[in-house]
C-alpha cells in the first residue's frame, strides 16, 4: 500500500506564521479531505499507516507535527516559549483552513490530545465530522492504581527535576515520547490535577462555552486497557461537547481479536479493522450529508 499512495511533504504555517511541517496523502479519487489531530508528544510519522489506509480508501490525508514536535522543533528546546494550546489555536486551525476543499468535505481524526483540541479549534465547524481514539481527562484519579503512581512520580519527581536541569521535559529519555516544550509540560501537569482536566482550572475561564459551540457529529473511542485514558476518563472529558451530535465507543479489545491497544495501538497495523470502522463511519456521514 505504502508504494501506492503518493505522499508529499510540505511547510504549513501556523496562524502566527510559526513553520511547521505537513505530509499530504494523496488518493487516487479523491471522496473526501482528512485531518489527523495528534496526540501529545507524537510525531506525525506515527500516524504513517493510517494515513495511507485512508488514502487508500478515498481520503486525502494530511498530517501534520505541532511546533515544538517533530520536524517543526527548533534546533533547542531550552528557551522556547509556547502555550500549550497554541497547537490547537494556532497549528491544527490553520491546518483545517489549508486541508479543506470547496468541492469535498473535511473529516477529522483525533488521538488523545487531538480530542481536545477539536473544541479550541475557531473553525471547527469546517469539520463535517470527528473522530477520536484514546482522549481523556487526564486526571491520574481515573486511572488504575499503579498507572497513577507512575504518573504521580512523572509530575511530581522526574518532571520538575528533569525541566529544572533541561528547561524541557526530555520525555525521550522516559520511553514515552518526544521531548515537550517547557510551556506544554507546565500546564498539561496543572491540567492533570483535576477531574475534568482544564474544564476545572479557574485560570482558564469560558473554555465549557466555546465547547458547548460544537455541532459537529462525533465518536471518541477508548480501549478498556488504555491505562491513560479509560473510559471513566472519556467520559469526564468528552461530556463537554454538549450541543454535538456524540457517540461513546469502549473498545473490549481482547474481545473483539486485536490484541493489546493501550494508548498508543489504535494507530498500529493490527488495529486496521478500526481504521475500516472509522473511514466507513466517515463515508456514512459523507452519504447522509451529501442527500440532505
Amino acid at each position: 500500500m505504502s508504494t501506492s499512495i503518493r505522499r508529499e511533504t510540505q511547510p504549513l504555517l501556523a496562524l502566527d506564521d510559526y513553520p511547521l511541517a505537513a505530509t499530504r496523502y494523496h488518493a487516487e479519487r479523491p471522496q473526501a479531505q482528512l485531518l489527523i489531530a495528534g496526540a501529545t508528544g507524537v510525531p506525525q510519522g506515527f500516524y504513517r499507516r493510517f494515513a495511507e489506509h485512508a488514502a487508500s480508501r478515498g481520503f486525502n490525508t494530511m498530517t501534520l507535527d505541532y511546533r515544538g514536535i517533530g520536524q517543526s522543533k527548533p534546533d533547542s528546546l531550552r528557551g522556547f516559549e509556547m502555550e500549550y494550546l497554541d497547537w490547537a489555536h494556532l497549528d491544527l486551525a490553520a491546518a483545517v483552513d489549508q486541508h479543506r476543499h470547496a468541492e469535498r468535505p473535511l473529516f477529522m481524526i483525533g488521538h488523545s490530545f487531538g480530542g481536545h483540541a477539536f473544541g479550541l479549534l475557531p473553525n471547527h465547524d469546517q469539520v463535517a465530522g470527528f473522530y477520536t481514539f484514546g482522549t481523556g481527562a487526564g486526571w491520574h484519579g481515573w486511572m488504575p492504581r499503579a498507572e497513577q503512581v507512575r504518573v504521580l512520580a512523572m509530575w511530581r519527581l522526574i518532571g520538575p527535576l528533569m525541566t529544572r536541569y533541561k528547561g524541557y521535559l526530555a520525555w525521550s529519555k522516559l520511553g514515552m515520547g518526544e521531548d515537550l516544550p517547557l510551556g506544554v509540560y507546565r500546564q498539561w501537569k496543572r491540567w492533570c490535577r483535576f477531574p475534568r482536566y482544564f474544564f476545572d482550572d479557574p485560570q482558564m475561564p469560558g473554555l465549557a462555552e466555546r465547547f458547548a459551540q460544537v455541532k459537529t457529529p462525533m465518536v471518541a473511542l477508548n480501549s478498556l486497557d488504555d491505562l491513560w485514558a479509560p473510559p471513566a476518563s472519556r467520559d469526564a472529558f468528552m461530556a463537554a461537547y454538549v450541543n454535538a451530535p456524540y457517540q461513546a465507543r469502549t473498545l473490549d479489545s481482547q474481545a473483539e481479536g486485536l490484541g493489546a491497544i493501550g494508548h498508543m495501538g489504535y494507530f498500529r497495523p493490527a488495529a486496521q479493522r478500526l481504521w475500516d470502522e472509522t473511514l466507513d463511519w466517515f463515508e456514512q456521514l459523507r452519504v447522509e450529508q451529501r442527500a440532505a
